[in-house]
C-alpha cells in the first residue's frame, strides 16, 4: 500500500475541511416535504426556542427539562398542551397558518411564538 503523499495529504485535508465547514451549513430544502417535528424544550423557565417558524401539519414537541411542571398554553386559549411534568412531553398539530402566543400557566414570564406559513407565505 503506497503512503500518501505530502501534496495528496494536503488536498486531503482541503476535502476533509470543505466537508466538515458544509455539514454545518444548515439544509435549506426548496419545497416543505411532508409534516416535520418540532422540538421546544422547557428549560431555566423558558421556551427554547421561544420562537419557530412551521407549516401546516407539522408538530411541536414540548419537553420539559425543569424540575417544576409547566404548560404551554395559547395566549388566546384556543389550544393547551395540560401540565407537562419534570421528563414529560406534550404535543400538538398545528393545521391552520397564523401567529399563535404563547405562555406558561404557572409561570406567565415564559412565553413563546409559533408562527405557521402556508408554501405560498401566507
Amino acid at each position: 500500500m503506497r503512503g500518501l503523499t505530502s501534496l495528496s495529504r494536503r488536498r486531503f485535508g482541503q476535502g476533509l475541511g470543505a466537508s466538515l465547514a458544509l455539514a454545518s451549513v444548515p439544509h435549506v430544502g426548496a419545497a416543505h416535504d411532508g409534516s416535520h417535528v418540532v422540538t421546544v424544550r422547557m428549560s431555566r423557565f423558558a421556551f427554547v426556542p421561544a420562537k419557530i417558524e412551521l407549516r401546516p401539519g407539522d408538530t411541536v414537541v414540548w419537553v420539559n427539562d425543569d424540575l417544576v411542571p409547566h404548560t404551554a398554553t395559547a395566549n388566546d386559549e384556543h389550544w393547551d398542551t395540560g401540565t407537562v411534568e419534570t421528563d414529560g412531553s406534550a404535543r400538538i398539530t398545528f393545521a391552520t397558518p397564523g401567529d399563535f402566543d404563547y405562555f406558561c400557566v404557572f409561570h406567565p414570564h415564559m412565553t413563546g411564538t409559533i408562527s405557521v406559513r402556508s408554501d405560498n407565505g401566507g
